[in-house]
């Protein structure tokens, strides 16, 4: 996403809320009226205990979300919001239970009332129920070149790149170059196929595959040449250059031509 389309997100109603959720606690004991309302016979500084538990979040956060491949200002506070809530409930109950029970009620409402935003724009992507499947496609249509993402619902990193994959699958796809989709967790045997970790500590989510001709021709992340992951970001930019979208759409885009021509000529025949 570009900076002016993560502004915009910004605006939706979820956004600010956790943000406000996530700062509620530090914003209510610096600014002196609320303080003063809420803590009457507490001094209006951060002590020891809730500076350490600040310090922890601050180092959990970027451990996490550098961890989730967060690249923009959205991923990044997305990945965030859930550990700097459940600082923010602990620094509550903390320094008072009668206010950390209703943070805690107010966590809880909007997590139902307000979930995350999720792309809604169109897409072409087909949703492979397991390696066989696949295998299939790849068998019956070797003329066809898939963009195969195997992912696992459950990891922060493949949720973040959910939507960029699905504009990628929107702007690039044709009748013979496909973009698809494998969950890895519901289906291990295809991360087995491909040699991919699907643990919770994976650095392997999400992968995205170029096959060709029932081949793969090219994966990132993807190993050096000493077999260590080599690190990969998967912004749209990123995988638009890694694999030359444009190059292959352009090469894709021909052969169809070329297809339908030759198709036409020998119908004329």
């Amino acid at each position: 996403m570009s900076f002016h389309s993560d502004l915009r997100q910004l605006l939706k109603p979820y956004y600010w809320i956790n943000i406000l959720l996530s700062l509620s606690y530090v914003t209510c004991k610096r600014t002196g009226v609320i303080c003063n309302f809420l803590f009457p016979e507490a001094d209006c500084e951060l002590d020891s205990r809730e500076t350490e538990i600040l310090f922890f979040l601050i180092i959990v956060v970027m451990l996490r979300t550098r961890k989730a491949g967060s690249v923009t200002m959205v991923n990044y506070l997305s990945a965030s919001f859930v550990y700097t809530k459940i600082a923010n409930l602990i620094l509550w109950l903390y320094a008072d239970v009668r206010y950390g029970l209703p943070y805690g009620a107010i966590l809880v409402l909007s997590a139902l009332l307000l979930p995350e935003p999720t792309y809604s724009g169109p897409e072409h992507v087909t949703y492979f129920r397991g390696l066989q499947t696949l295998e299939d496609e790849l068998k019956h249509h070797r003329n066809v070149t898939w963009i195969v993402c195997l992912y696992a619902a459950w990891h922060p990193a493949c949720v973040n790149f959910a939507p960029v994959f699905a504009e990628l699958s929107a702007s690039y796809g044709l009748d013979n170059l496909k973009f698809g989709k494998v969950d890895v967790g519901r289906y291990p045997e295809a991360a087995a196929k491909y040699r991919v970790q699907d643990g919770p500590t994976s650095r392997q989510l999400p992968t995205v595959l170029i096959l060709s001709e029932g081949q793969e021709k090219m994966r990132r992340p993807q190993p050096d040449h000493s077999g260590k992951l080599q690190k990969f970001l998967f912004s749209k930019d990123n995988v638009k250059a890694a694999f030359d979208l444009d190059g292959l759409h352009q090469e894709c885009k021909e052969k169809l031509a070329t297809a339908k021509s030759t198709k036409k000529t020998e119908k004329t025949e």
